[in-house]
């Protein structure tokens, strides 16, 4: 197919890091982004160029917009971790064979942004997509899928029988309860809304808990002390988890994978960690990739998609935004908490 010399994208308006921490909301998109038209990039060696389909937007890309994430923004670039596209052009053996497939990809540190008529990234951050598999699932394949697989084996790790999970609406955490539901480990959900308890039921989970109910503390202890959950995965990083994990048992971890609170928590019973061999840790789907061995990442890749086909999993969309729109429509769109957000050329 013939590339346009030209793309629109939404780019980044500011270099490098913030100083700031606070989360990953936004009240307007025009702080951090702005509409251009750029030429189209061409791919280096071991390089392809995506013709977007649907970007995925994750927190982590509203963290980096702002300048919070763990690398720095470069002015001018696209924005946009993830999505799903057609490869039209690659540079290397192994680019040019994926030419024509549509692929799953995060954008590697020399591409250009997902937020974007065209993505370049390294053809080693592709994923070729079944084709009985949505674009709404190939567009959210790597970040939550992956990050729930590799932290549900923290979870199998342990030999627990269940585990904590909060911030439990994310599209992330339904994807862990059903795999808890799967495999007879029971989701312990920690959710800020009522009214969002029926369907993480549904979904698999075996406790719902709003942490803003004024018994939400004993009620926590009580479950803790039937359930016995070792793992707590937590997208919060607050004074309500480091409450509950002062609450878990001997040889409890706390597994950090995201901050959506600002305000950092005090640590009250530091003795835990040493009389009761608690765990604090970090979990960055960048390093387990890193350290996975590419065989372990393939199968855990195609159990992925298996699970999506089937049905066993499906990714919930609240709204999908034109990329054209989304100056005036995305900041609005992320409000909602019932679901992704995906944006389309």
């Amino acid at each position: 197919m013939t590339v346009p010399r030209e793309m629109f994208a939404l780019v980044q308006k500011h270099d490098g890091y913030s100083g700031t921490s606070e989360g990953p909301q936004i009240d307007r998109l025009d702080r951090y982004i702005e509409a251009t038209t750029l030429p189209t990039p061409e791919p280096a060696d071991g390089q392809v160029l995506v013709k977007m389909r649907m970007a995925s937007i994750n927190p982590s890309d509203l963290h980096f917009i702002k300048g919070e994430y763990g690398k720095p923004r470069e002015k001018g670039a696209p924005a946009g971790f993830e999505g799903v596209g057609e490869v039209v052009a690659g540079n290397g053996a192994h680019a040019e064979s994926l030419v024509g497939k549509r692929v799953a990809f995060t954008v590697g540190e020399n591409g250009s942004g997902a937020w974007s008529e065209y993505a370049l990234t390294d053809a080693a951050t592709c994923i070729p997509v079944r084709d009985d598999m949505r674009d709404e699932d190939a567009a959210g394949h790597v970040v939550n899928p992956l990050t729930a697989m590799a932290m549900f084996d923290i979870v199998g790790s342990t030999g627990s029988k269940s585990f904590i999970m909060t911030a439990a609406n994310s599209q992330l955490c339904k994807l862990m309860t059903a795999l808890g539901r799967d495999n007879d480990i029971a989701p312990i959900a920690i959710i800020r809304n009522e009214a969002q308890a029926q369907h993480l039921k549904d979904l698999g989970a075996k406790h719902v808990l709003d942490c803003t109910a004024s018994d939400f503390a004993t009620q926590m202890k009580q479950i803790i002390q039937a359930e016995k959950p070792r793992v707590m995965l937590d997208a919060v990083a607050n004074q309500m988890s480091a409450d509950v994990f002062a609450m878990m048992p001997n040889r409890a971890r706390w597994v950090v994978y995201g901050i959506l609170d600002p305000e950092p928590p005090a640590l009250k019973e530091m003795g835990q960690l040493i009389f009761m061999q608690k765990q604090i840790e970090g979990f960055w789907l960048t390093r387990w990739f890193m350290s996975t061995a590419p065989e372990e990442q393939m199968r855990t890749i195609g159990e992925v998609q298996k699970r999506f086909v089937t049905g066993a999993w499906q990714t919930e969309v609240a709204e999908t935004v034109r990329l054209g729109d989304a100056m005036s429509h995305l900041a609005d769109a992320l409000r909602s908490p019932n679901g992704k957000v995906m944006l389309i050329p």
